[in-house]
């Protein structure tokens, strides 16, 4: 049994091995040519697995099932306009079962409040330790909670491109629980300002993340008052969220921008609470919306000159005016275009497919499905599969479904464990520009190492997965048999014969299902 349990060291050596000869070669690994798919004619077996590859999380062998029975159009058309899909009863019974899907986010936000008003009231030095220790706790459960349930509709909503796509925002619109008070409101800003908008409208999305406490904190614009400007939300609206580095904007664009958005804040006093104290001329200007707040005794009313002309609106409607501004540029079509083309295509997308994405978000003025639907039908997308280098999370949310499919698992933290171990941590990234997509931030020799080593553990432990007590024995046997799955199967027509030979040689299931998810076509989807 002890050889079923550990992946022997010539195993690690020909998974590496097969690397090292993959990156030698001219061609990317796992790469199938194709035609552009039509959308009422039969998909084969490869050409299916490339439309799975693409837009889910992963390939197995329910979605495949689904995507015959379907055919592409309409599979497409559900995918890109999801109609509540209900989880497994097992997933959505793990999520029912969190606090942050049991209570409102006032009534969390408030406890947590109350215990930092107790933590300064206590004169007990050790009661306030152990006090101040519990809301860390707190805190820190809160945002376990929310990376537990991205990781369960991610492995199992059959949403899958809402899914890939609530992840993609959350990266673009990047705050991170490694700052302030974020693991407070992380779960509700991707469950309120980013989720609902995953698939809708580009302007509704930025002004929903705009409005979300995660965000003004993060980036410090709930600090931005007329007598104490901070550019920091400013800067990355615009560099970062929208037109992107040397797209014409200019330092001065920058601080108009900030000094328009003085203001923009929130509040966590009850919604039936009285506005602040205010002029009379400044009443009307008012607005709170759930935790939103627009405060006319913070901005700064001075006329502004934004890209080049004046802003005609004041107060919260200029800045309603200036996003429409930001939205409408056709630097923005290309930015977000050239962004998603990099996410699901590859590190170097075409410039004629990023110049059709670009006008399919200008023509639907910035319609994020029809954007979609324009960029993976595109021919030079066909073209292309098989080229995007798999991040952390694509490579191990991918894994588990290929080898456990709709079996809910008991407990997703092992699986947040190995995204850890491979650096990108879920709402973890640091800086707003969010983790990186090309090859090269995520193929490094230490990366491999650690991709080898996640393989082992999912390819001869992940039963870890469906024990409800960590001190209890693990299932018999502890592992998936991937030969057995038809997705597995369908790609092996298509690797390398180096691959090939290499999967020959296991001795046992388990050294099967590593060089399978060692294998450098396992590596791109």
């Amino acid at each position: 049994m002890r050889a079923y349990r550990m992946l022997s060291l010539s195993a690690a050596a020909l998974a590496g091995a097969l690397w090292l000869t993959a990156c030698a070669s001219h061609e990317p690994p796992g790469v199938v040519s194709s035609q552009t798919a039509v959308p009422d004619a039969p998909l084969s077996a490869a050409q299916r697995l490339q439309w799975l590859d693409r837009v889910t999380w992963g390939a197995s062998d329910s979605a495949d099932q689904r995507l015959q029975r379907l055919g592409l159009r309409r599979w497409l058309d559900e995918q890109l306009h999801p109609q509540q899909p209900a989880l497994p009863p097992d997933a959505q019974q793990r999520i029912a079962e969190m606090e942050i899907s049991q209570r409102s986010m006032a009534d969390i936000q408030r406890d947590v409040a109350s215990q930092r008003l107790a933590v300064r009231n206590a004169t007990d030095e050790g009661e306030s330790t152990r006090m101040r220790q519990e809301v860390q706790r707190h805190l820190n459960q809160l945002a376990a909670q929310a990376q537990q349930r991205q990781v369960l509709r991610a492995l199992y909503s059959p949403a899958q491109l809402q899914e890939q796509m609530t992840w993609f925002w959350m990266n673009h619109f990047n705050v991170s629980t490694r700052k302030g008070e974020t693991r407070l409101w992380i779960g509700d800003y991707e469950e309120q300002a980013i989720r609902p908008h995953a698939l809708g409208n580009f302007r509704t999305l930025l002004e929903a993340s705009m409005r979300h406490p995660a965000m003004l904190l993060y980036l410090d614009n709930a600090s931005n008052a007329k007598d104490h400007i901070n550019e920091n939300y400013a800067r990355e609206l615009l560099e970062l969220h929208t037109m992107g580095v040397g797209s014409g904007y200019t330092q001065a664009d920058v601080q108009a921008m900030a000094h328009v958005l003085t203001g923009v804040g929130f509040s966590t006093r009850d919604a039936d609470a009285p506005p602040p104290r205010m002029a009379p001329a400044l009443q009307a200007d008012y607005r709170r919306q759930g935790f939103f707040e627009f405060n006319p005794n913070r901005h700064d009313y001075a006329p502004q000159v934004f890209l080049g002309q004046p802003l005609r609106a004041k107060g919260l409607a200029a800045v309603d005016e200036a996003l429409d501004r930001i939205v409408a540029s056709p630097a923005t079509a290309q930015f977000i275009a050239r962004k998603l083309a990099v996410f699901f295509i590859g590190d170097n997308p075409p410039p004629a497919l990023v110049q059709r994405t670009a006008a399919a978000f200008t023509g639907s003025h910035g319609d994020i499905a029809a954007t979609l639907r324009s960029l993976l039908t595109a021919p030079q997308a066909q073209a292309q599969q098989g080229q995007r280098f798999k991040d952390p999370m694509h490579y191990v949310l991918g894994a588990v479904r290929l080898g456990y499919d709709e079996r809910v698992a008991s407990d997703v933290r092992p699986v947040i464990g190995w995204i850890n171990r491979l650096g990108q941590p879920i709402y973890g990234h640091e800086t707003p520009d969010g983790y990186p997509m090309s090859q090269s931030d995520w193929a490094s020799s230490g990366q491999m190492a650690a991709r080898f080593d996640v393989a082992r553990q999912i390819a001869t432990r992940s039963a870890v997965l469906f024990r409800t007590d960590p001190k209890a024995p693990l299932e018999q046997p502890p592992y998936p048999d991937l030969a057995q799955r038809a997705t597995a199967q369908a790609r092996l027509a298509h690797w390398s014969a180096a691959t090939r030979a290499a999967l020959a040689q296991a001795r046992n299931v388990p050294d099967w299902n590593t060089y399978f998810l060692s294998a450098p076509e396992m590596m791109v989807r």
